[in-house]
């Protein structure tokens, strides 16, 4: 441990202390504070904030996720940098209804409670909490798994609430080659035990915004938007709703019954997959009228407003580096699209 340093924050009024041995990031999480942040891992660039004084230093980072040019113009990565100095930092994307209404970390061991297969390459992944402990998040919100015998962790979302006791659901694509995904195949099994640490994350139910929402989710991403609607039914919330989630094909569609029982506890809720190679001749045969085609474009054929609406995405990157342009486009600013974007190497 090394000495502590405090960094302010503009435009926010907001000081802390940051500790040499640890990334500013982390410093935030550790006392309570919810900046900005995505892959934490240099990678996802959604952390880039403006050094205007102060000594630092950045560990290794994705060029794509910083470029050289904007390093040397004195951009930082906050998941990446190290202080040596008190330091002032302008913030470039902040939430100040979130910045100071963080959840603490917190770290648990947990039980493999089901190993469940959802699709061909998507599994349920349960969790009990051992020891009668309790998980504190909010819906939206992942965490670290733990890979058995290493140090090493991948990032995954909630699709339960708090409501659920002791209880924890992972939804997990599965990848070749992936370092905990590739454990879902008989490499974890019901009874083992695995670490889970956070909660991190700001793809979180805005409060204050009584705009109706539109959800766009691919694959995994159905996990943390299932929280989220689990949330708002659980809470009376009665705001509209819109689910778009896009598959492939009908058998990579799953939890359709589970997210069609939510229209009885929503006041406007709609449900509409879209499916981008073959779909159904009679969509009866899945319950649910949908559409075809990539999701973001179904989305852009439908919806002919969306500057009335809080657009939330979750899925690969590919999906949501195609949404984000499409919603701007269409006249939604910036700061009501909500995101947590995944990379690769948090398989």
């Amino acid at each position: 441990m090394g000495e502590t340093h405090r960094v302010k924050f503009e435009p926010v009024d907001l000081e802390m202390e940051v500790e040499e041995s640890e990334t500013v990031l982390d410093a935030a999480f550790r006392q309570g504070i919810t900046l900005m942040h995505g892959c934490r891992e240099g990678q996802c660039s959604a952390c880039k904030s403006f050094l205007i004084e102060g000594d630092v230093q950045m560990d290794r980072y994705s060029t794509f996720a910083l470029a050289d040019y904007e390093s040397e113009e004195g951009y930082i990565l906050l998941c990446k940098t190290h202080v040596y100095s008190d330091a002032e930092i302008e913030l470039i994307n902040y939430d100040e209804e979130v910045l100071r209404d963080a959840v603490p970390l917190q770290k648990v061991t947990t039980t493999v409670r089901h190993l469940t297969p959802l699709t061909h390459d998507i599994v349920s992944l349960g969790l009990t909490l051992n020891d009668g402990k309790s998980f504190d998040f909010k819906p939206g919100q992942y965490s670290d798994i733990s890979i058995p015998n290493t140090t090493e962790h991948r990032s995954f979302s909630m699709a339960t609430t708090t409501t659920s006791g002791g209880e924890l659901e992972f939804i997990i694509k599965k990848y070749p080659g992936g370092h905990f995904s590739g454990l879902l195949d008989g490499g974890i099994e019901v009874g083992d035990q695995l670490d889970v640490t956070g909660p991190y994350g700001t793809f979180t139910l805005r409060a204050k915004s009584d705009r109706r929402i539109v959800c766009i989710g691919g694959g995994a991403g159905m996990a943390p938007i299932l929280s989220l609607l689990r949330h708002m039914a659980e809470t009376e919330n009665r705001r509209p709703v819109t689910f778009y989630y896009g598959a492939r094909n009908p058998a990579d569609l799953f939890y359709v019954q589970d997210i069609l029982a939510l229209a009885d506890r929503l006041v406007d809720f709609t449900f509409v997959p879209a499916l981008s190679e073959t779909w159904p001749e009679d969509w009866s045969a899945i319950g649910v009228e949908g559409d075809t085609g990539f999701v973001t474009d179904v989305v852009d054929r439908r919806e002919k407003d969306l500057t009335d609406a809080d657009l939330y995405l979750c899925g690969p990157p590919p999906m949501v580096d195609a949404a984000i342009p499409i919603l701007e486009a269409r006249g939604v600013p910036t700061e009501r699209i909500y995101f947590d974007k995944f990379t690769t190497s948090v398989i």
